[in-house]
């Protein structure tokens, strides 16, 4: 026994933590392997998720400051606005899950694991159709802040496939620089983690004796994928995130019934 977890245990949420720091670093997804191992671990669902949320929040930070040349070129009055609504969002959506009763929210955990499975595996395709179909950048600007509040209010609550929902949403606004849409997703998933962690803490959702050795592993695996990213085929990658999404959302179907 360590921190009154057991070593294997403890083991299998290392691991599930240092394999979401590598995926994270490399095509995201991270999401797939810490919450299913937390529940696996015998935390409740919403504790769960709320644990999951903070240990993988540390990896949004050194993916922002290596977008700090492009959020530079940015006027200040956009990061400013983007990061309240992303920060208003996170909040609501955390609070969101918190008055969630634990037996709704175990019952639709499956449908949100295939919803971002879904659109994890959509993607690129997403990312092309929205390309070439992207809505004219001043009618679209109209409707970025009211849609990057509803993006954020889902991150908030569940945070699978929020870096595709939101890459999708400023192309879709009319944002068409790629790298610009990376650094704004970024900042958004930062800051809107950062404040939903908050208020997960601050509710006493948090399994801080889970959470605090998973973060460390978290951040080794992220230093890994860093590495992985420049020599491990994407495809490979997209491909183990999707299996596991698929197969945890299966297994979590069949435990609801």
């Amino acid at each position: 026994m360590l921190g009154g977890i057991d070593l294997t245990t403890l083991g299998v949420l290392l691991l599930a933590a240092f394999g979401a720091g590598v995926l994270n670093a490399i095509a995201g997804g991270g999401s797939f392997l810490t919450f299913p191992a937390l529940v696996w671990a015998g935390i409740p669902p919403i504790p769960a998720n709320a644990t999951s949320a903070i240990v993988v929040a540390p990896g949004y930070l050194g993916s922002t400051l290596g977008f700090r040349q492009e959020l530079g070129e940015l006027p200040r009055s956009t990061l400013r606005n983007d990061a309240l609504v992303s920060a208003v969002g996170g909040v609501a959506g955390a609070l969101l899950l918190l008055v969630t009763p634990a037996k709704v929210f175990a019952g639709i955990v499956p449908w949100l694991l295939l919803f971002a499975t879904v659109l994890f595996a959509a993607g690129p395709r997403i990312g092309r159709w929205v390309g070439t179909h992207h809505a004219d950048g001043s009618a679209g600007q109209r409707w970025r802040l009211p849609a990057l509040l509803l993006v954020a209010i889902y991150g908030g609550y569940f945070n699978g496939g929020l870096g595709i929902l939101l890459m999708a949403m400023y192309l879709l606004v009319g944002e068409t620089r790629l790298h610009t849409v990376n650094a704004l997703k970024n900042l958004d998933s930062l800051v809107l983690s950062v404040v939903s962690v908050a208020a997960f803490a601050w509710a006493g959702a948090i399994v801080w004796q889970h959470a605090l050795p998973m973060m460390v592993a978290a951040t080794v695996g992220g230093f890994a994928g860093a590495g992985l990213a420049r020599r491990l085929p994407l495809p490979w990658v997209r491909a183990i995130v999707i299996g596991t999404g698929v197969v945890m959302s299966v297994l979590f179907f069949l435990r609801e019934r």
